[in-house]
């Protein structure tokens, strides 16, 4: 097995993702399981090093202890790569999702919801925006931990605050992200701020509810039809029609997204009292019991 520093080793592949690898490692001092992100060196992209200093940026003053957030305990470049290690996380929503037959109860849709903006909130208050929220980007913890969200993969990810304000608006952006859960404004081509990460998350909130978005299977020639033809479907889908058969709360959520200016800051808190009307009318217990933990 292949060393990494002076207490870790690379165990298997446990899977790939589009800037590099990501292994089973194991902590020789304690014999405790992490996950190790690998990318070459040579790599035309490099995310990690990038990656990194996203995570020490949030990490910074442990007020992210039970924020989560994996930890990231030791970086380096070794032998044509670059390494990370960090917390090993149980299985991403995606994974569960597909597993549960592309069927969530509507409870776990929301303490999921709530679980989400928790997340969100705390990546703004350190200025830094996400820019690829999507289920498989969100992980459970493992064993006692199944009731715990993570947020990850911070490749893409920017900081919006810079030493000088607010970073400026700006057209003719290519996009950044998943073309199925991307805001309207990215699909136009505007910089990403933080009303474009709640626009996201209001959309994998629907797949959940859903099971398919109006926007998925499109077909196209090439890839830049294909985002035209998701961007023409998100514009001229209604909110009535996403919101039939669930909650019109849902649909206030995406307005309340794209009603907001570049530079504004989303209103957590209302957000939270829409999923929190939710509950009531439902009756709905917030105790962080999900379909997977069943």
């Amino acid at each position: 097995m292949q060393k990494i520093g002076q207490n870790f080793e690379l165990k298997k592949k446990l899977g790939s993702g589009a800037f590099g690898d990501i292994y089973l490692g194991v902590n020789t001092k304690n014999n405790i399981e992490v996950a190790i992100k690998l990318e070459p060196i040579s790599s035309q992209c490099p995310q990690l090093r990038y990656e990194h200093e996203i995570y020490k940026r949030l990490l910074a003053d442990n007020s992210s202890i039970d924020r989560g957030i994996p930890h990231v305990y030791y970086t380096s470049e070794e032998g044509g790569y670059t390494f990370m290690v960090m917390d090993l996380l149980g299985s991403s929503l995606e994974e569960i999702f597909v597993s549960k037959k592309k069927k969530f109860s509507l409870k776990t849709v929301v303490m999921i919801g709530l679980q989400f903006l928790e997340r969100i909130e705390f990546i703004h208050s350190k200025g830094i925006i996400h820019r690829d929220i999507k289920p498989d980007n969100f992980l459970i913890g493992k064993t006692n931990k199944q009731n715990k969200i993570y947020i990850l993969d911070f490749g893409l990810a920017k900081r919006f605050i810079k030493e000088n304000g607010h970073i400026p608006y700006r057209e003719s952006k290519t996009l950044t992200g998943t073309a199925r859960y991307c805001s309207l404004n990215t699909h136009l081509g505007v910089e990403q701020s933080r009303r474009d990460d709640i626009e996201c998350m209001a959309y994998v909130l629907f797949y959940f509810l859903k099971s398919t978005l109006p926007w998925q299977n499109m077909r196209a020639k090439n890839k830049r039809e294909k985002y035209e033809r998701i961007m023409e479907k998100k514009m001229t889908t209604t909110y009535d029609e996403l919101c039939k058969g669930v909650p019109k709360e849902f649909g206030l959520i995406l307005k309340h997204a794209r009603n907001l200016e570049f530079e504004e800051e989303p209103n957590y808190k209302y957000l939270r009292g829409l999923l929190d009307t939710i509950c009531q009318q439902e009756r709905i217990t917030v105790d962080n019991q999900f379909d997977w933990c069943k």
